[in-house]
């Protein structure tokens, strides 16, 4: 079977031929044997095609057996009538005509099975069939529909296989061989023997799942097809792989292996149905990292300890560590990192490891003169340096080390444990003691800042009291002033009317020019005064017309008023004779 672009199919092929699959054109051209891959003979960046593809089985000339084209199904099954016909063999497309008022229907995008003595009939032409007797059923029986489009029809030896372009068919022909059939299809009639359909398998979505089982990575899927077959007088059934489906994604790579060959196959959809060739891993090629612990290692004083490394990789090139017998990167580096730790241990100090807990291959590398740094050093020198080179021998690039873990084992270990565990304890109460302290003295400065924030509130409030009663008084002189300034100007505006209404009434009585007017409003004037200040009342000019006899007659007055005055004060000062003088009042 012929790779679609882009994936590499595996098929069977005749022995000691070899065909491999030019990706530009999909044509399949022979290649010269290869000898078994070696890890100085394979470059890293160009991963080597299998050589194990085989001439696609549709393109082999086999009797009544024709692809399906653009034409579809019903013009393969006309291209199958027409040999059997030019064999001189019973033709399959039945020659009864339909009728639309009675028998068995046929629509359109249908075929009906007919059994025609054990050989099939097909009715290709929508309609009714009438049954026996208003046609010949002589030996023949209606066997039911199929869909043009169905996957697989099976029926009397005629087999049709139709596959979209996520699936892959695999059918075992007359001569038991085994073929793919994907992204297309085929009609075939089986005089000896039997086409026979063993699995439609989606291609996108195979159940079986293939990881890392140290990085738990996913390095691809795969399905195996079955089939079985009985032997022995028992007739016991046994099933055996006939055909494995792999589904290798992006990154990823598998090793095919086919005697003493080794080869690549690269990321895509893939199947292999030749018997010689075995899947022996599939691997990642992208960055891998885990913890890995290793066994005890005793250094040159005898104490035992116990390590746990960091390690990160990526694997270049598979071959090269498949050729030395490894089935994971995490193995190769494992056994070699034992190695160089226990050689890098042996010639290390106790007291020297102790000083030093962890170490990290970027940290900076101290001058040499302190003697605690022997273990930091030598890891960092010769552990990263001869892991490095001997990873390349697998084809492995090591990115990073480090040491996240020691234990110490045995005595020494336990005095160090109860060492450690007081010192522990003595930095935990110390850390305890400065914890308090910090919370007092966190708890005073919060303390500090309550009272000035309530001291700022109060301060706050004062103003805002202050501020209110300097506006209180401020608003109530404005509104006495206010007050002040309003009567005022009333007093005034009555004032001012009051004098215009006298004017206006002294302006009015000065244009009365009548003489009987103006005297009847003399009169009508003294009646007023009179009725005002009583009739017993005595009114004296004063001055104008007459005025020297209201003079004389005031002076008159005036006399006679000083007189009696006089003479009472003469009585009231001198006593009457005969008479004792009063007392004083008291």
């Amino acid at each position: 079977m012929s790779s679609n672009a882009g994936a590499t199919t595996v098929v069977d092929y005749p022995a000691g031929k070899r065909f491999s699959t030019d990706d530009d054109d999909g044509t399949m051209h022979p290649i010269k044997p290869k000898a078994r891959a070696t890890s100085s003979s394979t470059n890293p960046q160009q991963p080597v095609v299998s050589a194990m593809n085989n001439v696609d089985y549709l393109d082999q000339t086999r009797p009544f057996f024709v692809k399906i084209g653009k034409g579809g199904l019903l013009e393969a099954l006309e291209k199958l009538d027409k040999l059997l016909i030019d064999a001189g063999q019973t033709h399959i497309i039945s020659k009864k005509e339909p009728v639309s008022w009675i028998g068995r229907e046929i629509t359109l995008g249908q075929i009906g099975l007919v059994n025609h003595g054990g050989l099939p009939k097909i009715l290709s032409r929508p309609g009714r069939y009438p049954p026996f007797p208003l046609r010949n059923w002589w030996a023949r029986s209606f066997q039911g529909r199929k869909e043009i489009t169905e996957t697989v029809i099976e029926f009397n030896g005629l087999t049709v296989v139709q596959v979209s372009q996520n699936q892959a068919a695999v059918v075992s022909d007359p001569q038991n061989q085994i073929f793919v059939i994907k992204n297309g299809g085929f009609v075939a009639l089986a005089t000896q023997g039997s086409y026979s359909v063993l699995s439609v398998v989606d291609q996108t979505h195979l159940p079986n799942v293939i990881t890392d089982q140290t990085t738990r990575a996913i390095l691809g899927h795969w399905h195996e097809v079955k089939s079985r077959s009985r032997m022995g007088p028992s007739g016991t059934a046994h099933e055996f792989v006939v055909a494995t489906f792999l589904d290798i994604p992006a990154n990823n790579c598998a090793i095919l292996q086919k005697g003493d060959e080794l080869e690549i196959l690269p990321a895509g959809q893939h199947v292999i149905t030749n018997p010689n060739i075995t899947l022996r891993k599939l691997f990642t090629r992208g960055e891998c990292q885990t913890e890995m612990p290793t066994k005890d290692i005793f250094t040159r004083d005898q104490v035992p300890v116990s390590l746990t490394i960091y390690l990160k990789w990526q694997l270049m090139e598979p071959l090269k560590l498949t050729t030395h017998g490894y089935d994971t990167p995490y193995e190769a580096l494992r056994d070699k990192a034992q190695s160089i730790l226990t050689q890098i241990m042996s010639h290390l100090d106790y007291s020297s490891m102790v000083k030093q807990r962890s170490i990290d291959p970027n940290d900076i590398v101290d001058d040499g003169t302190d003697p605690n740094t022997a273990f930091l050093d030598a890891l960092r020198s010769r552990a990263m340096d001869d892991l490095h080179s001997a990873a390349l021998e697998y084809g492995i690039v090591l990115k990073d080390l480090a040491v996240i873990d020691r234990q110490f084992k045995g005595e020494i270990a336990s005095t160090m444990d109860k060492l450690t565990t007081r010192a522990l304890q003595a930095q935990v109460e110390a850390a305890n003691v400065d914890r308090e302290n910090s919370n007092r003295v966190k708890k005073e400065q919060g303390s500090l800042q309550v009272a000035q924030v309530q001291a700022s509130a109060r301060k706050t409030q004062a103003d805002a009291e202050a501020y209110a009663i300097v506006a209180n008084a401020k608003a109530v002189a404005e509104a006495l002033q206010i007050d002040a300034q309003a009567r005022a100007e009333a007093t005034r505006l009555a004032a001012k009317a009051e004098a215009d209404a006298i004017r206006l009434k002294a302006a009015a009585d000065q244009d009365v020019q009548d003489p009987f007017a103006r005297e009847m409003e003399f009169r009508r004037n003294e009646v007023e005064k009179i009725a005002a200040y009583g009739n017993k009342t005595v009114f004296v000019p004063a001055g104008g017309v007459g005025g020297g006899a209201s003079d004389a007659m005031a002076m008159g007055f005036a006399a006679g008023v000083g007189s009696d005055m006089r003479r009472g004060w003469t009585g009231e000062q001198q006593p009457q004779v005969g008479t004792a003088p009063k007392a004083p009042a008291k």
